[in-house]
């Protein structure tokens, strides 16, 4: 049965005979104006399910979770203010309506039914997703489903008292306000909420300001599966450093109540706090799912029974702020409305081409403040004996560090964050020194979580922030990638540009680890990275096109807000020589300040034609050992160092081996899911047969004398050369 008409029918006759359910006293406190308007943005969510769901029966309308039975949001959002950046769970149609309440110029049917439409000129994704959002009411939208938007709330809240010691140039969040994040409470027994929400309470235990309100919308039931009585607040009533409240989300006044005194704690104490807020659950969870399938239908009728609207109509009349004849009226002029706007935004065009909806997966350029690099007196007092050492030539580690030291005394907004970075300097040392030059606040000690090293650095970008959050080891952000392809890297894209968090992510990685290793330390795998939308991947080979990549990053993240990963290749840090014991052939002297390596700049070293080796990393350092066999050979070679892995510089990549009758590809990843399969492609496409490859094996990597028995080395990349030629 159609349990939405029911539903409907219910209230109808429910109001028109002043059978409403029973509960609370009115609180005479809130004004009678107030109860109104929270009934009326309860009431447009309820008519905006309908109206949803009579789009899609007309073909007009797509999938959508709605709102029914959450309406107690609207009483959340009354509570906050709309400088309050929040993140909200996908059934908070009502706290968005409210919020538009309080901000001039607000049309939320008209801009919510575009969404529900998926047309084109939706306000929010430009028609690329129904989602709640909005830039001029400060909620980014999300697309989450198990709350992965909580650690990057906790970042957005870390990152307000942050803002106070060191400004931004792009800071957009008052100094006091706070951050909201709702979920449901099946979501917030996913990993990724129980990360979350351990973080902030561990640093909140530490007294560091962390202006967050967590709100737990409790309906009981996830999709199909209960969840058992009273388990939310025995899971979250006494955790360390968390405030807990709850109320009933049925009754608007106690929301409204309870929520205030809830985000007044925040904003007053600078520390986190949990809303539990129980609600009901109305026409199942989404689109087609039948609730009767798997729910007792006494169950479901329960529900029907306390629908939030008649309980809100009950207040109103036991207040004396509206007669249920005339809440009854603002149900029927809400729902004429929806249905009137309904019929225009049907006739909104919806998204037709590719290039129409991948047009924001890359996000717009930002002006930047000019800057004329670091001051030569600064770096002389930040640098010390190191400025003498400049001179010399060094290793891969020494350099990255020196370039975050001067972008960092460059730019005051640059963040650096992750495990160890700052006391120990890393696990390989590139970090040293860095926070006894900028202090804690800007290179900070995390906690041992991926999940919140990432979420930490999105939300402190939606401040104006441009972090650098370090992943210790490339097996690690495993536990974390979702905070890059689900948040990081679709946010632009869900918004339509308007909504950005630029980072550079520094992972140390890939193989050859003499004598640290196993799988967890030694991956050769950059899969879940590649196929990643609008991320940019830098892999540099040798110290000084670290630095120079490095800066170039931080300029894509500063200027054009992208989302960059820059992975270091373990090996490669401390490595000084290239053919011989103490020839130093791999240590490099460090770049001027000013040098950088563009965005798809290859770099090509030979102008040989027989051959032309493309590699990067590691595999870049084995193919330079292996050109000098190939030369005394008598092959003429050319090697290519892609440096940028994504977007794959193919343009240049054809260009520099235009005129070599031979490519071989070196790609110290596995032969299955690596950059290999895609540059195979390139050549092939291109009408290019002479090409080859060698690729690490598919396997683990092992620990022990065996590091590199399934990985390229100098004499199967020589071998391999050499055969291709003589075929």
């Amino acid at each position: 049965m159609d349990r939405a008409a029911i539903v409907h029918q219910n209230f109808l006759r429910r109001l028109a005979a002043d059978d409403l359910p029973d509960g609370a006293a009115p609180d005479p406190s809130i004004p009678h104006t107030k109860l109104v308007e929270i009934f009326r943005s309860q009431t447009l969510s309820r008519q905006l399910d309908r109206t949803s769901r009579m789009m899609q029966a007309q073909g007009k309308g797509f999938y959508t979770i709605g709102s029914s039975g959450h309406e107690g949001m609207a009483a959340v959002a009354e509570a906050l203010r709309p400088t309050d950046m929040a993140f909200l769970h996908y059934r908070d149609a009502a706290f968005q309506i409210q919020r538009a309440s309080q901000v001039d110029g607000q049309s939320p049917v008209w801009d919510m039914l575009l969404s529900f439409r998926a047309a084109a000129a939706d306000p929010i994704s430009g028609g690329r997703h129904k989602v709640l959002g909005s830039r001029a009411l400060n909620i980014p939208p999300q697309t989450s489903t198990i709350a992965s938007h909580l650690p990057k709330a906790v970042g957005a809240a870390y990152s307000i008292g942050l803002a106070r010691r060191t400004k931004p140039e792009h800071c957009c969040l008052p100094d006091d306000s706070i951050v909201m994040c709702s979920f449901g409470d099946a979501s917030s027994n996913h990993s990724t909420a129980q990360g979350a929400i351990n973080t902030a309470c561990w640093t909140s235990f530490q007294s560091v300001p962390l202006p967050l309100l967590f709100v737990c919308e409790d309906n009981g039931i996830g999709i199909s599966v209960p969840t058992p009585r009273g388990w939310v607040a025995a899971n979250y009533a006494n955790r360390p450093g968390l405030r807990y409240f709850a109320c009933d989300g049925l009754d608007m006044a106690q929301t409204l109540r309870v929520s205030q005194a809830a985000s007044d704690y925040v904003r007053r104490t600078r520390k986190p706090a949990f809303l539990h807020i129980s609600t009901v659950r109305l026409y199942g969870h989404a689109g087609s799912d039948v609730e009767m399938t798997y729910r007792d239908k006494a169950a479901i009728e329960a529900s029907e029974a306390n629908d939030p609207l008649l309980h809100s109509a009950r207040i109103l009349r036991d207040s004396g702020a509206s007669t249920p004849a005339q809440s009854l009226e603002i149900y029927h002029e809400l729902e004429e409305t929806c249905r009137r706007v309904a019929d225009e935004v049907m006739q909104q065009e919806t998204l037709t081409t590719a290039e129409g909806v991948m047009a924001s997966i890359i996000p717009p350029a930002r002006d930047c403040a000019p800057t004329n690099g670091p001051s030569a007196e600064a770096r002389e007092a930040i640098f010390g004996n190191d400025i003498k050492q400049m001179k010399e030539p060094q290793s891969m580690n020494r350099l990255i560090g020196w370039a975050l030291t001067d972008l960092m005394l460059e730019h005051g907004e640059i963040i650096v964050a992750g495990e160890d970075v700052g006391r120990k300097g890393g696990v390989y040392g590139v970090t040293q020194k860095l926070q006894n030059r900028f202090g804690p606040d800007r290179v900070i000690d995390t906690l041992l979580d991926e999940q919140s090293i990432l979420g930490l650095s999105i939300g402190m970008a939606h401040n104006g922030f441009t972090p650098i959050p370090e992943i210790q080891f490339l097996a690690y952000l495993h536990n974390a990638e979702d905070q890059l392809r689900g948040e990081a890297a679709t946010l632009s894209f869900f918004s339509d540009g308007q909504y950005t968090n630029p980072m550079v992510l520094r992972i140390a990685g890939l193989g050859y680890q003499k004598g640290f290793g196993g799988h967890f330390h030694n991956d050769n795998s950059l899969a879940v990275l590649r196929d990643i939308p609008g991320l940019i991947i830098a892999c540099p080979s040798n110290g000084a096109d670290a630095a120079m990549m490095l800066r170039e990053a931080v300029r894509l993240a500063r200027e054009e807000q992208r989302v960059v990963v820059f992975v270091e290749p373990i090996a490669l840090y401390p490595m000084r020589d290239l053919h011989d014991s103490g020839d130093g052939g791999w240590l490099t002297q460090y770049p001027a300040p000013d040098r950088r390596i563009a965005l798809g700049e290859v770099n090509v070293t030979g102008k040989g034609t027989d051959l032309a080796i493309i590699s990067y990393a590691n595999g870049y350092f084995l193919s330079t050992q292996a050109d000098k066999a190939l030369k005394e050979n008598g092959i003429d070679t050319r090697l290519i160092d892609m440096r940028w892995l994504a977007p794959m510089p193919a343009d240049a990549l054809l260009e520099a081996t235009k005129d070599c009758r031979n490519v071989l590809i070196v790609d110290e990843c596995r032969s299955t899911g690596s950059q290999s399969e895609a540059l195979m492609a390139l050549f092939a496409e291109a009408g290019r047969s002479r090409v080859a490859r060698v690729t690490a094996q598919d396997s683990f990597i092992a620990t022990g004398p065996a590091y590199a028995a399934t990985l390229p080395s100098t004499d199967e990349i020589t071998a391999a050369a050499t055969a291709l030629v003589a075929s």
